[in-house]
């Protein structure tokens, strides 16, 4: 099954519920797709042996991959941490995640800058573009291992909201006024 997707309400209750709005609105891969997030459904019980995820890893440049266990237990100021991932930022490289045990939500903006919930389930790898913007957050089983991939050296800088002017986001703006999907047109330069 292919990772769950819909639009959020704009209420102000604890960010790790589903935010789904009445009635729901689910998003489909092709418009996720639209906005330049890619995705793929691997099998994560023997990540270190996918050929799958290997391929993907080569063809995109992936060098660089870290894991990272989220949960109350092994992260110092969790609450702070799960804070700081929430707040709405862009990021001047692709941000590539592979969910391998647990979940959470990636949050991302659309084209009416409305919210969209992705909701990443083991076995989902999703890429956001450059410049789109987004936040983070674990849903209720409060419990998610992230495989973390980058081209290179891994960048960690987030730039908050607003950020119109920064390069990243000014070539995701322009990749989606002409319609051209971002995460294969940053892709490809």
């Amino acid at each position: 099954m292919a990772v769950e997707a819909w639009f959020m309400d704009e209420s102000g209750e604890d960010q790790r519920l589903p935010h789904h709005r009445d009635p729901k609105e689910f998003m489909s891969l092709d418009r996720l797709a639209e906005l330049g997030v890619l995705y793929w459904k691997l099998d994560p019980s023997d990540y270190e042996n996918d050929e799958e995820l290997r391929k993907i890893r080569e063809d995109r440049g992936y060098s660089y991959m870290d894991l990272l266990d989220l949960c109350p237990e092994k992260v110092d100021n969790y609450e702070q941490k799960l804070k700081n991932f929430y707040t709405e930022h862009i990021h001047g490289d692709e941000e590539i995640r592979y969910c391998l045990a647990g979940s959470g939500y990636f949050d991302i903006r659309d084209k009416e800058d409305r919210w969209i919930r992705i909701w990443m389930k083991p076995g989902d790898l999703i890429v956001l573009p450059a410049g789109i913007y987004h936040r983070f957050t674990l849903d209720t089983d409060n419990y998610v291992k992230l495989m973390r991939l980058f081209v290179g050296e891994p960048v960690w800088t987030a730039y908050n909201r607003p950020q119109e002017d920064h390069p990243a986001r000014k070539e995701y703006v322009k990749c989606l006024t002409e319609k051209v999907s971002p995460g294969v047109a940053l892709f490809a330069h």
